[in-house]
């Protein structure tokens, strides 16, 4: 509820002096509204954290499957490194046992 006060004082001499005064009474809030916020801002962050730590698990999974593949990758070129030798050897031995 507002309410306006204008106060007119007349002094002996007759000049006149007016104030005006405004009261505003606003209900007054119990702070539940900025609980709720606090509350719904609390809720937010968490799942924004819950999100971001799905996606940093995805992305490590991802990091660790790329890294297995690498090294199966470099064990297949090991193994046919391995082999290109033998055959290297095997013909070495089939050069050597037909000239003696």
């Amino acid at each position: 509820m507002t309410e306006q006060r204008t106060t007119e004082i007349e002094t002996p001499s007759g000049n006149s002096h007016t104030t005006t005064t405004i009261i505003t009474d606003e209900p007054r809030s119990g702070g539940a509204g900025k609980w709720i916020a606090l509350l719904g801002l609390l809720v937010v962050a968490a799942l924004a954290f819950v999100v971001f730590t799905q996606m940093s698990d995805a992305q490590i999974a991802r990091d660790n499957a790329v890294a297995e593949a690498a090294d199966s990758v470099g064990d297949a070129a090991n193994q046919v490194g391995d082999a290109a030798q033998n055959v290297g050897e095997a013909a070495q031995d089939a050069i050597d046992s037909a000239t003696n």
